[in-house]
């Protein structure tokens, strides 16, 4: 939209996009968005091989066509709405696209969007973030080149899930004032989770609070057949295994209940993660965020070294998107892992953020808190 209904600088309108391989070779993340408030439009694509993330951002004047969703080399078609999506990501030349990320693919939806909850977050007494999104699972075609290395994806090899969302959310920018002083012993566990079977889609999500009060709750089952209704699988509990001394996951199981009160038992193995803060831009990423601007024409193409502690910085502490392969019923899925877990959780025995440890890989030789 070109006005939106709010005069709150934090507007936001925005997607995000992970294609990864079964076998977790690599994990593409692709995300644009738009803010209006700000008159500014950015967008990245990050992908994990190995130890290093190759990423590609781009930032730019918002202009006053809001259906052209192009930003610097990377750009999102809408071919068919709700059903098809072509993300694309040039080479920086014809010399330099073998080495450079560039990729080229089509999702193609295999499960009705679904709605996610209503998403609230205050600072005090001020709303500061009022999110809206639905999630979308399905497969991609096409092919992804970084680092001289060329991946094809194939059908059936490949997961591509998406995610759009729109609201408020916070730019930085602000002067944080009374909240940053008087809110450093609250705690903010969350887990995003969405799952693709071969005739099935599971998402499950959950935020909690430093005592384990749960203000975001979600786990749903999808059928690709969009005549059957969506079943609700009762209030979700995540137990995750943890690198000891850190808060790196290992693997988790997610405790669910179908309608007959039946235990539902999902299990993740988890393949490879990126963090989101190391070049897809969210806090507390250094070097770029959503919605600052750049000045106009930005772009930026880097890699990271995830193995590097001072590559990484305050980015290793963000919430963390795994590539992961789940198991329900014998069946095999797939899906994303993603978790964030900072500052004090009862739950997980976590005392406070003297206690955090990176989240991102870390390296043998680099200390774990």
């Amino acid at each position: 939209m070109r006005h939106v209904a709010t005069g709150d600088r934090n507007a936001y309108d925005r997607c995000i996009v992970h294609v990864f391989d079964h076998a977790g070779r690599a994990l593409l993340i692709a995300g644009l968005g738009v803010y209006p408030n700000a008159g500014v439009i950015d967008a990245y694509v990050t992908l994990k091989v190995g130890d290093t993330l190759h990423a590609v951002r781009a930032s730019d004047a918002l202009g006053e066509d809001r259906m052209r969703l192009a930003v610097g080399p990377i750009r999102i078609e809408v071919v068919e709405p709700l059903r098809t999506l072509r993300v694309i990501c040039e080479g920086e030349g014809e010399g330099d696209a073998s080495d450079g990320l560039a990729c080229d693919l089509t999702w193609q939806a295999e499960f009705p969007a679904v709605w996610e909850p209503h998403h609230l977050g205050y600072s005090g007494d001020r709303l500061t973030l009022e999110g809206r999104r639905f999630v979308q699972a399905g497969g991609a075609s096409g092919w992804i080149r970084a680092g001289g290395e060329e991946f094809t994806l194939t059908p059936g090899e490949w997961t591509a899930t998406r995610d759009r969302s729109w609201g408020v959310r916070p730019i930085p920018g602000e002067q944080p004032g009374r909240a940053a002083e008087e809110h450093r012993t609250e705690g903010f566990h969350w887990v995003w989770c969405p799952i693709r079977f071969r005739d099935r889609f599971v998402m499950v999500i959950l935020q909690e609070d430093a005592d384990g009060y749960r203000s975001l709750n979600e786990a749903v089952l999808v059928h690709a057949d969009d005549s059957r209704r969506d079943e609700q699988l009762g209030w979700p509990h995540v137990d995750i295994a943890y690198r000891p001394g850190t808060r790196v996951p290992t693997g988790a199981t997610l405790h669910l209940t179908d309608a007959a009160r039946k235990p539902v038992e999902i299990h993740a193995e988890l393949l490879g993660g990126t963090p989101l803060a190391v070049g897809a831009g969210y806090p507390p990423a250094q070097d770029w965020q959503h919605g600052t601007w750049q000045g106009r024409g930005w772009v930026d193409r880097r890699r990271y070294d995830l193995t590097d502690p001072a590559d990484l910085g305050l980015a290793a502490y963000g919430v963390t998107d795994h590539a992961a392969r789940f198991t329900l019923d014998g069946e095999v899925g797939h899906g994303v892992f993603e978790h964030g877990s900072f500052g004090r959780h009862d739950p997980s025995g976590f005392a406070g953020f003297s206690a955090v440890a990176p989240v991102a890989p870390v390296a043998p030789h680099a200390r774990e808190v």
